[in-house]
């Protein structure tokens, strides 16, 4: 059986690791850290994954907290009224046709490189660099680098045709609580739209105490546009400060969502988060200095701004085309030809992913308003919307195109003048 190596243990490279394992290969994954080490670190993301990625778990068996995790049952949309503190300008919800879930992922990533490890796969603890990479390319059929971090994610050259932003467009800040006051009706991801100032959003999701205890949480997180009113955590000094600062802007922005937060506590001590995120999308294939190619995974190539909650859910769809990919190939060379078509059949979705994430980050369009002012009214409208969090390619085309916005909202019994201002 040939051999692969992955450098990476991440949601990508992780469930590639184990796919290829529960197919026969014999994989070598590189971690950075231990199990305990990740169980006692920080917490990494907000970790949204939709029915369609959670599916591609489930294929390989990876499922394990299906009848623990709360289930994120819909999407609840807001804009703050611009004028009138308080209130709101916009406000819909839907129900998602299968729920969402969110794992703490030090919770998901620990167990899954443990039974990994249980299932006789080979783990290599340590900060690797272009030379891990060299040494696992003499002895392995294929290396893939699951990782965008330090000098071995510089060596995918940016591809500045699918790269618009050069620079974060949100700082943000992200904690964990627990305690919070459930939202009326459904479970949802509250996503709070401010125009100009940046978003707020709220997500139910599943980890453990220090003890063991399954502790259900909330995810919040504030991106902020760099320089506006809710960038204030550049200076932030403790968690403590964190999450008093964080509440002060909820009350001011979101109040609806202060009054369910404003009592929780943190789930642990290092259960927040601070940081920023260039969106960027690198070439997939690299050259060692040995001359041997590398084929990048997941957030080593494509990285989006987490404002639209796809990031686990891209790079288990990642692990899934590659999988089939490597299974498709057999015998046969993983060559550059290779390395770069199964890319590109990656692509073949990421890129609505991409566009969708990129088009958000900037103001929205008069038509793209019009569909969720005329979403208010229309429930049709609003599933549509919602659904298209998990199939990023049913925003298409109407986002990008205010004739086919008006075909859309027509397709959903809400046609709006609105469109076309």
């Amino acid at each position: 059986m040939r051999q692969i190596a992955i450098i990476g243990a991440g949601q990508a490279g992780l469930q590639l690791a184990l796919g290829l394992q529960h197919h026969g290969y014999q994989v070598t994954l590189v971690a950075d850290r231990t199990p305990e080490q990740v169980e006692s670190g920080r917490v990494m993301s907000t970790q949204a994954l939709f029915h369609d990625a959670c599916e591609t778990e489930r294929q390989l068996g990876l499922n394990f907290w299906d009848g623990l995790c709360p289930p994120i049952e819909g999407i609840a949309f807001s804009v703050p009224h611009p004028e009138l503190a308080g209130q709101k300008a916009v406000a819909f919800e839907a129900q998602l046709n299968d729920p969402a879930y969110s794992i703490d992922q030090r919770v998901k990533f620990a167990h899954w490189q443990r039974t990994f490890a249980e299932r006789g796969g080979q783990v290599m603890t340590e900060q690797a660099d272009v030379d891990t990479a060299e040494r696992l390319s003499v002895t392995h059929d294929l290396v893939l680098v699951a990782t965008g971090k330090g000098d071995l994610g510089r060596i995918f050259a940016r591809d500045e045709s699918r790269s618009p932003y050069n620079a974060p467009q949100r700082h943000l800040a992200l904690a964990y609580f627990k305690g919070v006051r459930p939202r009326p009706g459904h479970s949802a991801v509250s996503f709070n739209l401010i125009p100009g100032v940046g978003e707020v959003f709220l997500m139910p999701g599943l980890t453990r105490t220090g003890d063991g205890a399954w502790l259900p949480y909330e995810n919040v997180l504030i991106e902020a546009v760099p320089g506006g009113p809710l960038d204030v955590f550049g200076d932030v000094g403790d968690s403590g400060e964190q999450v008093r600062r964080m509440l002060s802007l909820m009350a001011t922005f979101t109040p609806w969502e202060y009054d369910r937060v404003k009592d929780a506590e943190l789930t642990d001590p290092v259960g927040t988060l601070v940081g920023r995120v260039t969106p960027q999308v690198r070439r997939p294939v690299a050259t060692l200095p040995s001359g041997r190619p590398v084929l990048g995974l997941g957030d080593a190539l494509v990285v989006n701004d987490p404002l639209t909650g796809q990031g686990a859910g891209s790079a288990a769809r990642a692990a899934a085309v590659y999988l089939e990919r490597i299974l498709w190939q057999r015998e046969r060379p993983f060559d550059r030809s290779w390395m770069h078509d199964t890319f590109e059949d990656y692509w073949g979705y990421a890129r609505y992913v991409t566009q969708w994430t990129n088009a958000l980050l900037a103001p929205p369009p008069p038509h793209v308003l019009g569909v969720l002012d005329a979403a208010q009214r229309h429930p049709s409208l609003a599933h549509a919307f919602v659904n298209g969090f998990n199939h990023p390619p049913q925003f298409f085309p109407w986002l990008t195109s205010p004739q086919e916005a008006v075909t859309f909202m027509t397709r959903h019994g809400a046609p709006s003048p609105a469109v076309h201002a």
